[in-house]
């Protein structure tokens, strides 16, 4: 199944709505949607190596304009919008604990949860919540979710080929071990931060 779901994304870069799809991933993920970009970004910059930067830049693109909405979610619309989509993470009692890492960290609180597998929309959203200084959380989003995504754009840009034949030949463990990472990020959030 896994397979089948790898080879219909890597299709997209075939098709003249790849780069939209992946614009509009990024954006979603960024602010309430459960699916990471990179498995899009991969597949379309494997698919096409050296289109990669550019997948990069849109991914980025759509991830810092995804996050200022999952930020107005916050400001605007937490009791309605953004607690049920904390809630459906799992996250809602950790709210107020992002609340303290922003007012300890400010912007390294963003940009590690912008780099990392750590559930990115809850922090966005958190942060319209606590109403961190937008100029701030635009930048650092922009520093981190650009920086996590032309990494491996970058490397698919140099690598091309090659490493599309690494992705094929390890699809299975690479998938896994990317899922395991996206799992302990949503466990250190739940149960690892007081």
């Amino acid at each position: 199944m896994l397979r089948r779901l790898y080879d219909w994304v890597l299709s997209w870069a075939e098709t003249p709505y790849g780069t939209w799809a992946l614009f509009l991933l990024a954006f979603c993920e960024s602010s309430f949607f459960p699916i990471p970009p990179d498995i899009l970004l991969i597949a379309l910059a494997v698919a096409v190596p050296k289109r990669s930067l550019k997948y990069a830049l849109i991914c980025s693109a759509g991830s810092v304009l995804g996050g200022c909405f999952g930020y107005l979610i916050g400001w605007q619309f937490m009791a309605s919008i953004g607690s049920p989509i904390v809630d459906f993470y799992g996250l809602g009692e950790k709210v107020e604990y992002i609340g303290a890492l922003y007012n300890k960290y400010d912007a390294w609180a963003v940009g590690v949860a912008g780099f990392t597998p750590i559930p990115y929309k809850v922090f966005t959203i958190a942060a319209g919540v606590f109403k961190i200084n937008f100029s701030v959380f635009v930048l650092t989003s922009l520093v981190s979710r650009s920086a996590r995504f032309f990494i491996v754009g970058g490397l698919i840009y140099i690598f091309g080929s090659k490493i599309k034949g690494f992705i094929e030949k390890y699809f299975n463990i690479l998938a896994v071990a990317f899922t395991v990472l996206l799992v302990l990020g949503f466990v250190v959030i739940k149960y690892l931060l007081p």
